[in-house]
């Protein structure tokens, strides 16, 4: 490994990616004005990397090319070489990984963008070798390449740059103006129940991804379709990803994604937000199904969240890395010689049994603990759950997994809507106090008095202008906190945020939302995302956000806007509607009937009451808006539409609304749940 002694720009960087840069001989600089005035004044082009602290594929580029004295020579000769950290700056990356995929039909990371000094690209690609490697081209023959013809044929170079940046350009406007249909979500569960695996779990081939969304979209409509195979693919799906290596039967939660149908080999890496996700994903299937297991899962991502990835203040770290010792793996992998030695034979025997743990191996000659092979999976084996402590233990005797410990805004919401859904699905009070510890966090750390949101916190240090993701999760979280504990507060924040992205974010022109704010960064041009990734777009989650305020409040302006949102979702995902999940999700709240509680409440003994009935069922289409003595002027104030409403005989009353039309109050609890049912 080569190491400058002196470091370069980096070092004055917080990103734990950034700073594992920060001695490489390359002289990186961070997006800034600081290195395009550079490239600028020395004429030069630029050569653009954009990763993050956890990706394998990135270690590999440093260690091959960043951390060598020729690439870096060439670097520092004829670019200005500047690093970005896709976390902190998903604009950044957003921008120039639209370009990558318009170009070569693919993206990921690292990402390797050549362009000119006011940001035009001109070359998009990801990893690359040092020399050429078969069909692959090496980075030294690109950057020679592009050197020369930066001097010899400048106005080729310039001419791609501006097609290139107009071309993306106009792609920004993608929506629509279409009216929401059922026919769309038919036909995103027609296309994924062809390219279901029936064996296996999961859509399409290898690699698989667990798209949680995708499960969240099916799970509704098999219950708002009372169709048993959409049900069926989800539960297949959940539980071939548990039996799995992709989750870490030891340790707990899910590695990002598995590299084989069996989702027996995971790329090693754990991400937050899949984390999130899959323990919402779990979570709504128990509370739909009941079968424990689906609980256990979830109980055990927490733990796992709780364990290796809270900041003592509350917050929520990004990641953990797939490589121990440089090589990926590692630390989970297991020979039966190891295990004996630390269960004794007999113990040692039934757990390699039990997680397929052999002398051949099924990883590198070692064995990932998986349950593939297990015929019975729920209840958990306890004789192997009472073993597991001991591995685990010795585990953490192993070289440590880099944790990148930044602490992201969007990504710490999802993680508070997983908490608080926990409180109301497994009953337990503990989780509800994590949700709003982080939640403080959030509140104290990373947002401004004037209601700005920065989008990273690391070493006491936040940074960065509040994206898409970052205000419409903290929506989506404020929602989850309020229908857990029914605090006014919560409704009035999620309200407040939603009005910032009306005023900062919103294309009056063309209909959705930008990834960036009115006042941000100008980049080569403004982005707009619809399409559901990792995690649900931006916009699929405001369009969500506005159909729940929008019951909740009872405001006609805000029903407008919701429509607007919707049809601009229908009109995006007509070519392929199975990309849109979360706005398909979305959308079942416009289409299919929906239900409006609002419970005036006489004492905390019959909320109590009140929270055991709503919680007991899976119902995603009910509002609920919740008035006591105490809140009852805020209520009112957020949805004028309830000052009318009282308690009738002295009692506490439950007004129930469904398709524009009100039913008698109630006060029986008992009769309450027959007009639920």
């Amino acid at each position: 490994m080569n190491k400058n002694s002196i470091p370069n720009q980096l070092i004055h960087e917080k990103s734990p990616y950034l700073l594992q840069h920060a001695y490489n001989p390359v002289n990186w600089f961070p997006w800034g004005t600081e290195a395009f005035e550079k490239a600028k004044r020395e004429d030069k082009p630029i050569f653009l990397s954009i990763g993050y602290s956890t990706c394998h594929w990135c270690h590999v580029m440093a260690h091959e090319s960043f951390e060598d004295e020729e690439v870096a020579a060439t670097l520092n000769r004829d670019f200005v070489a500047i690093k970005v950290d896709k976390e902190e700056r998903p604009d950044v990356d957003a921008v120039y990984m639209a370009v990558c995929q318009a170009l070569t039909g693919s993206g990921g990371w690292p990402l390797t963008i050549l362009m000119t000094p006011d940001q035009k690209p001109f070359y998009a690609g990801t990893y690359l070798p040092k020399q050429r490697r078969y069909s692959m081209p090496g980075l030294l023959e690109l950057l020679n390449a592009a050197q020369e013809q930066w001097k010899t044929d400048r106005e080729k170079i310039l001419k791609s740059g501006e097609q290139i940046t107009q071309a993306i350009h106009q792609e920004t406007g993608a929506g629509g103006n279409t009216q929401p249909k059922r026919e769309d979500l038919s036909a995103a569960y027609a296309i994924f129940s062809q390219s279901f695996d029936r064996e296996y779990g999961g859509f399409g081939s290898k690699p698989k991804f667990p798209s949680p969304h995708n499960l969240m979209f099916l799970l509704r409509y098999s219950a708002a379709e009372e169709n048993t195979d959409a049900l069926a693919m989800v539960e297949k799906t959940l539980q071939q990803m548990y039996r799995g290596g992709m989750f870490d039967h030891i340790g707990f939660g899910f590695s990002r994604y598995s590299t084989d149908e069996k989702w027996l080999v995971p790329h090693f890496e754990k991400m937050l937000y899949d984390n999130a996700l899959l323990t919402i994903t779990y979570l709504e299937a128990y509370q739909l199904t009941g079968t424990e297991l689906y609980g256990t899962v979830a109980t055990k991502i927490l733990k796992y969240i709780q364990r290796e990835m809270t900041d003592s203040d509350g917050g929520f770290y990004s990641a953990q890395d797939a490589d121990s010792d440089g090589v990926e793996g590692k630390y989970y992998v297991y020979t039966p010689q190891e295990v004996a030695e630390l269960l004794g034979e007999e113990d040692g025997r039934y757990f390699d049994h039990t997680f397929q743990i052999t002398e051949k191996g099924n990883f590198e000659k070692k064995s990932i603990p998986n349950l593939i092979h297990a015929k019975q999976i729920d209840p958990p084996d306890k004789r192997v759950e009472a073993l597991i402590p001991k591995v685990y233990d010795y585990r953490l005797t192993r070289t440590k997994l880099h944790r990148d410990d930044k602490i992201l805004t969007a990504w710490n919401a999802l993680m508070i809507v997983a908490f608080a859904k926990a409180y109301r699905v497994l009953k337990d009070k503990k989780y509800l106090d994590i949700a709003e510890k982080a939640m403080d966090f959030l509140r104290n750390h990373l947002y401004e008095d004037s209601g700005k949101l920065h989008v990273r916190f690391r070493a006491g240090d936040a940074t960065g202008t509040g994206h898409i993701d970052d205000y419409a999760f903290t929506v989506w979280a404020l929602l989850e906190l309020y229908e857990s504990n029914f605090h006014a507060d919560y409704l009035e924040q999620a309200l407040f945020f939603q009005r910032k992205l009306l005023s900062d974010f919103l294309d009056e022109k063309d209909g959705g939302f930008f990834l960036t704010a009115k006042d941000a960064e100008h980049l080569i041009y403004r982005p707009k995302e619809t399409y559901d990734g990792a995690i649900p777009s931006g916009n699929s989650v405001v369009g969500y956000n506005l159909m729940q305020l929008a019951r909740l409040t009872g405001s006609p302006e805000l029903e407008e806007t919701a429509a607007q949102q919707l049809q601009f979702l229908a009109g995006a995902m007509q070519t392929y509607p199975a990309g849109f999940s979360f706005s398909l999700i979305a959308q079942m709240l416009a289409l299919y009937p929906g239900r409006e509680l609002v419970a005036v409440i006489k004492d905390n003994s019959d909320l109590e009451e009140l929270k055991q009935l709503l919680w007991k069922k899976f119902l995603p289409n009910l509002s609920v808006l919740v008035i006591d003595e105490q809140n009852a002027d805020k209520i009112h104030s957020l949805a004028p539409f309830t000052k009318d409403y009282g308690m009738k005989n002295g009692e506490s009353t439950y007004y129930i609304c469904q398709n524009n039309a009100c039913f008698a109050p109630v006060n029986d609890l008992t009769e309450l749940a027959s007009m639920l049912s």
